[in-house]
């Protein structure tokens, strides 16, 4: 025969004045207060004391690497003077040598804002990218504009030989001694008139 079932009724001692007759009852101690649980306050919005963190990084970035503002509206879309696509640039840097070449792309990134300049060396395409805000650009200038405004934000097709330009060193070398001859106040140009004229009486 199976064994009998013994049900034990639980139920609390304050609740036990007449028990039932004939069922175990398990006697329980009373129960303790609960603790009060502390909840913290919810944290401080950011959005509300920040709403543009990068933002605010990148201003103060952009006052210390240019801190006339000088390179930024060279690079500026609004400003018609400024920086496009298809100009020869000359870009000096504070240790090395300079990079020179025609501007293909401008990448627009607040700080990490970056041009890539084509050139060509022993008739090899060169294509560099260059950080303008870097601290090791000392300056950059622009050589020749393009004639006529690119209808492309990117002259990738200027890669192939029926549209590269070829070696820019020619024109960067014609502005160097163009701007050291307006450099000099003009002693420079007197010097060279002088010294071709010299040359022409001797070969008499």
């Amino acid at each position: 025969m199976a064994a009998q079932r013994r049900w034990h009724t639980i139920i609390p001692r304050d609740q036990l004045s007449n028990p039932p007759e004939g069922i175990p009852v398990t006697w329980l101690k009373p129960r303790k207060k609960l603790s009060k649980i502390y909840v913290h306050p919810p944290p401080r919005s950011m959005p509300k004391k920040c709403p543009d963190p990068v933002g605010v990084v990148t201003a103060s970035q952009l006052a210390t690497l240019d801190s006339s503002g000088a390179r930024a509206r060279l690079f500026d879309k609004e400003n018609t003077e400024g920086v496009r696509v298809g100009d020869v640039l000359h870009v000096r840097m504070r240790e090395g040598e300079p990079v020179s070449g025609v501007c293909l792309n401008i990448r627009r990134r607040g700080v990490e804002t970056a041009i890539l300049l084509r050139n060509q060396l022993t008739r090899v395409g060169v294509e560099v990218w260059v950080k303008v805000f870097s601290p090791l650009v000392q300056s950059v200038e622009i050589v020749q504009r393009r004639v006529r405004r690119a209808r492309r934000a990117r002259l990738y097709y200027m890669r192939q030989p029926k549209h590269d330009m070829g070696s820019v060193e020619g024109l960067v070398r014609t502005y160097l001694r163009q701007r050291a001859v307006l450099g000099s106040g003009g002693k420079g140009a007197a010097e060279m008139l002088g010294k071709k004229g010299k040359g022409k009486g001797k070969k008499k």
